[in-house]
C-alpha cells in the first residue's frame, strides 16, 4: 500500500510540475511575447514572485523525493521492473531541478532586480534563454511522468 501512495503521489506531482512547464511553453510566453517590453517584464516578475509559494515547493520537490521513496519500497519487495522505471523517472526530473536551479531561477532572481527603464536589456537577457530551458524542462518532466506511468503498468501486469 506504501509503494503505491508513493507512485501516486510521485505521478501527481510530476503531473502538476509537467503541466506548469507546458502551459508556460504553450500559453504563457507565447501570450507574452506580443507585449511590449515594460509589460512582459512586469508580467514575468508578478509570476515569478507568485510562483513561490508552499504548495509550489511542496510539488516542485515532491516530484523528485516521492519517486525516490517509492523506487526504493520497489526494491526492497523485489519489484524491479517499477523500480527502474521509477529511478529513470526520477533521474529525468533532477535534469529539470538541475536546469531549473542552475539557470531558470538566477534569470527569474536576475530579472526580479531589473528596472523598468531599462526593460528592453532585461527582457533580451531573460527570454532567448529561459523559454528554451522552460520547453527542456517541459520535454523531461513529461518524459518522467511517462516513466511513472510505465512504473504503474509494471506494477498492475506483475
Amino acid at each position: 500500500m506504501t509503494q503505491r501512495l508513493f507512485l501516486l503521489a510521485a505521478l501527481l506531482s510530476t503531473g502538476l510540475m509537467a503541466g506548469v512547464f507546458f502551459a508556460f511553453s504553450t500559453s504563457v510566453m507565447p501570450g507574452l511575447r506580443t507585449v511590449d517590453d515594460r509589460t512582459f517584464v512586469t508580467a514575468m516578475q508578478h509570476l515569478n514572485a507568485s510562483i513561490q509559494n508552499g504548495v509550489f515547493f511542496l510539488v516542485f520537490f515532491g516530484a523528485l523525493v516521492f519517486p525516490v521513496v517509492a523506487a526504493a519500497l520497489f526494491y526492497r519487495s523485489g519489484d524491479r521492473a517499477a523500480m527502474w522505471w521509477t529511478i529513470a523517472a526520477a533521474g529525468l526530473y533532477l535534469m529539470v531541478l538541475i536546469l531549473t536551479v542552475a539557470v531558470a531561477v538566477p534569470l527569474n532572481d536576475q530579472l526580479a532586480a531589473a528596472s523598468l527603464a531599462d526593460a528592453t536589456r532585461a527582457r533580451q537577457d531573460f527570454e532567448g534563454t529561459w523559454v528554451p530551458v522552460n520547453h527542456a524542462r517541459t520535454v523531461l518532466s513529461t518524459l518522467a511522468l511517462l516513466g511513472l506511468g510505465c512504473a504503474m503498468v509494471a506494477r498492475w501486469t506483475r
